[in-house]
C-alpha cells in the first residue's frame, strides 16, 4: 500500500526551488529502455534460425511473420497511449511510469517462454502486446509533464522528452548482440536467455524514473517568463479539451502528418539489418549491420532533440515542410545507392541517417505542434490518440517493405532489387503528408474551452 501511495500524483509535486533541468533525466531514463524496440530487427535473423542453428530449417519462423510482433507493439503502443491518455492526466507520471515499467519487463519475460517452447503466439503476446502496452503507457507518461515544466520552449521540452526513445537502439543493438553471442552455443542461438536479462535490466532503469518524475506545482512558471497573452499564427493561448480536439479538421490533418512519416521511416527501421545486408551482400554482415541500426538510432535520437528545437524557431509547419520535401527525394535516391547501382555504403548510410533524423523530428515535434493548436490543458490525451497514427503505421510500413519485397523476389526480382519499388512508394507517402501538413490552419475559436471550464478541469487534475 505504501507503493501505491507513492505513485500518487500528490506525491510527486515538487517542492519550492526544485530545479526543472532535474525531470529530463527521469524521461530519458523511460525512453531509452522502451526505445529497445527499434533494435528489434536484430533478433529477425536468429530467431528464423531458432532450429537450425546455423541457417532456416524447416519449422522455422519467416521474416515476414516475425515482422508481426514489431508491428504489433507499435499498433499497442498507439492504442494504450489513446487509451490511457486521459487517465494520466489525473493519475500523474509516477504512475503511468510504474505501470509501462511492469508492462514491459513482463513483455520480456512472457517471449521467454515463447522462444523456449518454439510458441510464436507467446511472442505476439508478450513483446507485442503486453510489452506494446508498456511502450505506450511509458511514451506519453513524461510528455505532458515536461510541457509543463518548458512552457517557454515546448518544441525542446518534447525533444527532451522524446530523444531518448530514438536512442533505446543504440543502447540495445550492441547489448542485444552481446548477450545473444554471450549465451549462444551449438544448441541455442541465445535469444531466449537474451530476452531475460534485458527484462530485468530495462526495468530496473526504469524504476529509476518512476522514483525521480516531479510535477510542478499548481502557480509554477519559469522565472522571469510571461506567457504570451495574445494568440501567434498557429499557437493558442486558449484550451481545446481532448473529445473537442478528435473532432476537429487540425487534429486528422496532424494525423496523416504523422502516419505517412512514421510509414515511411518505420519500413526501413524495422529492415534496417536485413537491409544493408541485402543491398550490399557479402560487404556488410551482421555485425557490420548492427552498427548500422546503433548509427540510425544515433541519427533518431539526435533528430529528435535538433529538429523539436528548431521549430521553436522556424514554427512547426515550417519543420514538416523540410520532412517532407527532402524526405520524398531522398527515399527516391536511397535504393539506388546499393552494390547494383553506385555500390556505395557511405551514401546509403549517410541518407538513411538523415532520413531517420527527420523521422525521429517528426515524433518530437508534433507534441508541440498539438500544443500550440490545442493548448496544454489535454495535450497529453490529445496525444495519446494521436498516436493511432502510428499504430497504422506501425502495421502498414513494415507490411509493406516485407510483403512487397516476398512478392518480388517471388517473382523472379533479387533481393537488392525488391526494394527500390517499396521505398519509392515511402517518398509518395511523404508527398501525402505534405499536403496535410499544408491544409493546417488555426483552430476555430467555437472548439475552445470557455475559462471557467478550462479552470476548473485544470484544478480537477491537480
Amino acid at each position: 500500500m505504501a507503493l501505491l501511495s507513492f505513485l500518487d500524483r500528490e506525491r510527486s509535486v515538487a517542492h519550492p526551488g526544485y530545479s526543472r533541468w532535474l525531470v529530463p533525466p527521469a524521461a530519458l531514463a523511460i525512453h531509452l529502455c522502451i526505445g529497445q524496440v527499434y533494435a528489434f530487427s536484430v533478433f529477425k535473423i536468429p530467431l528464423t534460425q531458432l532450429l537450425g542453428i546455423t541457417k532456416s530449417a524447416p519449422g522455422d519462423w519467416s521474416q515476414s511473420q516475425l515482422a508481426w510482433i514489431f508491428s504489433l507493439a507499435i499498433v499497442m503502443l498507439g492504442l494504450s497511449a489513446a487509451t490511457f491518455g486521459k487517465w494520466l492526466e489525473g493519475a500523474g507520471p509516477r504512475k503511468a511510469m510504474f505501470a509501462s515499467a511492469t508492462c514491459f519487463a513482463l513483455g520480456f519475460f512472457i517471449s521467454y517462454f515463447g522462444v523456449i517452447w518454439h510458441q510464436l503466439w507467446l511472442i505476439y503476446l508478450g513483446y507485442g502486446v503486453v510489452g506494446g502496452t508498456g511502450l505506450g503507457l511509458g511514451y506519453i507518461s513524461p510528455v505532458s509533464t515536461l510541457i509543463k515544466w518548458f512552457p517557454d520552449r515546448p518544441g525542446l521540452a518534447t525533444g527532451m522528452a522524446i530523444m531518448g526513445f530514438g536512442g533505446g537502439a543504440m543502447i540495445g543493438s550492441p547489448l542485444a548482440i552481446k548477450l545473444m553471442a554471450y549465451f549462444r552455443n551449438a544448441d541455442d542461438v541465445g535469444v531466449a536467455k537474451t530476452f531475460l536479462v534485458m527484462g530485468v535490466l530495462y526495468f530496473a532503469l526504469m524504476m529509476f524514473g518512476v522514483f525521480t518524475i516531479r510535477v510542478p506545482r499548481e502557480g509554477w512558471k519559469p522565472e522571469n517568463w510571461t506567457a504570451p497573452v495574445k494568440d501567434q499564427k498557429l499557437i493558442t493561448t486558449h484550451n481545446v479539451d481532448v473529445n473537442t480536439a478528435f473532432g476537429t479538421p487540425q487534429f486528422w490533418l496532424l494525423w496523416v502528418v504523422l502516419c505517412t512519416n512514421v510509414t515511411a521511416g518505420i519500413g526501413i527501421l524495422e529492415q534496417a539489418s536485413p537491409m544493408i545486408q541485402e543491398l550490399f551482400k557479402g560487404a556488410i554482415g551482421p555485425v557490420a549491420a548492427g552498427g548500422f541500426v546503433g548509427l540510425l538510432s544515433l541519427f533518431n535520437m539526435a533528430g529528435r532533440f535538433f529538429w523539436a528545437s528548431t521549430s521553436d524557431f522556424i514554427g512547426r509547419k515550417p519543420t514538416y515542410f523540410i520532412f517532407f520535401s527532402l524526405g520524398s527525394v531522398l527515399y527516391y535516391l536511397l535504393p539506388k545507392t546499393g552494390a547494383d547501382h553506385l555500390n556505395s555504403v557511405v551514401l546509403f548510410v549517410t541518407i538513411s541517417v538523415v532520413l531517420l533524423s527527420m523521422y525521429g523530428g517528426g515524433f518530437a515535434t508534433i507534441p508541440a505542434y498539438l500544443r500550440d493548436l490545442f493548448g496544454t490543458h489535454h495535450v497529453s490525451a490529445i496525444h495519446g490518440r494521436l498516436l493511432t497514427a502510428w499504430s497504422v503505421a506501425g502495421v502498414l510500413g513494415p507490411v509493406l517493405v516485407n510483403y512487397m519485397r516476398e512478392y518480388q523476389i517471388a517473382h523472379g526480382a533479387d533481393k537488392a532489387s525488391a526494394y527500390q519499388t517499396v521505398l519509392h512508394l515511402m517518398a509518395c507517402l511523404l508527398v501525402i503528408g505534405f499536403v496535410a501538413n499544408i491544409l493546417v490552419r488555426p483552430v476555430d475559436q467555437k472548439y475552445w474551452m470557455t475559462e471557467a471550464k478550462s479552470q476548473s478541469r485544470e484544478g480537477a487534475i491537480k
